[in-house]
């Protein structure tokens, strides 16, 4: 959930001010001599005194997509939400009907997620491996499917993928769901055999090492 919050900026109108008196000054005395410099330099201070104190602070509003406190939790935070709308529009992209049903259900996963890392974001490092690798694996063979989908791409290695996607949506889906249940249970789950499948897919095209 986005937060707004407030940043105070100091004016930029008194150091304007300061720098005028010091070019008045200037024009007005010999400022190459010492009393006429401090004189000039005392008045420009005083100046910059007096006009921080009439002008109000600049107050800048700013839109955060998450603050929790955590640093590393608020970027995760942000990047599975990125992930998220990917999938949305993937979900947009891809005509199957049973694959959209899987895409949804990894939608419903991550909105989950991001909820509880919210709401705990010291869970960050349980849910790490899911958004640093896990969902982008997804959203990249996801992609690759629409792209071929749109395009018409047609031989063998394409009806492959195509096939390996279709068949196993759904166990990627049911693995980012078990990532959900995880934040639930004292003990994380192991997920790696669950998303197994995911891996050998990316790998046996050669979109990871």
């Amino acid at each position: 959930m986005s937060k707004t919050i407030q940043i105070k900026k100091k004016p930029a109108a008194p150091w304007y001010i300061a720098g005028a008196v010091w070019v008045a000054g200037a024009l007005a005395l010999p400022v190459y001599q010492l009393w006429a410099l401090g004189l000039v330099a005392v008045a420009s201070l005083a100046a910059l005194a007096a006009a921080f104190k009439l002008c109000p602070p600049v107050i800048e509003t700013k839109e955060m997509p998450y603050l929790t406190g955590r640093e590393d939790a608020d970027e995760m935070l942000r990047q599975i939400d990125a992930d998220r709308h990917r999938l949305r529009v993937l979900d947009e992209r891809i005509p199957d009907d049973a694959l959209s049903a899987a895409i949804r259900r990894m939608v419903a996963a991550c909105d989950g997620i991001l909820t509880q890392l919210e709401k705990d974001p010291d869970k960050a490092p349980q849910v790490r491996r899911f958004a640093n690798h896990y969902l982008p694996d997804a959203v990249k063979i996801l992609t690759l499917y629409a792209d071929m989908e749109e395009t018409g791409v047609t031989g063998e290695n394409a009806e492959e993928v195509r096939k390996q996607v279709e068949a196993n949506a759904a166990v990627i889906a049911t693995a980012f769901e078990n990532q959900l249940d995880s934040l639930y249970s004292a003990a994380a789950l192991d997920l790696d055999a669950d998303l197994e499948v995911l891996k050998g897919m990316l790998k046996g095209q050669g979109l990871v090492e």
